[in-house]
């Protein structure tokens, strides 16, 4: 897969509009629709089979990935304002809410996120400043994994300083 190179091209899409996929347990992508289609820049079938990391864009803290990923684990949903990358290096804010999809015996077979257009003033204000300061703490140790989780903490305790949950500080903002 070649390297994208970010633009400093901002992408958007209407109120009414919804970006739907799901994946499986890998985080593969197994469903895009037409606007996750469109928004991202790829055709259908670039899309199945790949991971969703495909349209990660460089200025996401991997800590919030990995809170993300801890609520999934925990069998629970989650909110999260998420900058992505398009195919042709892009950006696009979403505000996204990812779900377990459960089997007929309640086990977790794959993942559903459905991501709306957020709110501008909570990105420009809040979102922002924040997940440029995650990505200087994660850039600042040698090691990438510890620096991530020093992020990781910083992150739970802005959120236990402000919120009980950090879907409660989500939708405070």
């Amino acid at each position: 897969m070649r390297q994208i190179v970010p633009t400093r091209n901002e992408i958007t899409f209407q109120p009414h509009e919804l970006i739907v996929s799901k994946t499986d347990l890998k985080g593969r992508i197994t469903y895009a629709n037409r606007v996750f289609c469109r928004i991202a820049g790829y055709e259908e079938k670039e899309l199945i089979g790949v991971p969703h990391s495909i349209i990660r864009h460089p200025d996401m803290p991997r800590a919030v990935f990995k809170l993300l990923w801890d609520m999934l684990a925990a069998r629970n949903e989650v909110f999260a304002y998420v900058k992505n990358m398009n195919k042709h290096g892009d950006y696009y804010w979403v505000f996204a809410h990812v779900t377990p999809s459960f089997g007929a015996n309640r086990e977790v077979v794959g993942y559903h996120s459905n991501r709306r257009v957020p709110r501008r003033d909570v990105i420009a204000n809040v979102i922002e400043p924040l997940y440029a300061d995650l990505i200087k703490i994660e850039a600042s140790e040698s090691n990438a994994k510890a620096g991530m989780m020093r992020s990781f903490d910083r992150l739970t305790d802005i959120v236990k300083s402000k919120a009980r949950s950090y879907d409660e500080l989500i939708f405070s903002l």
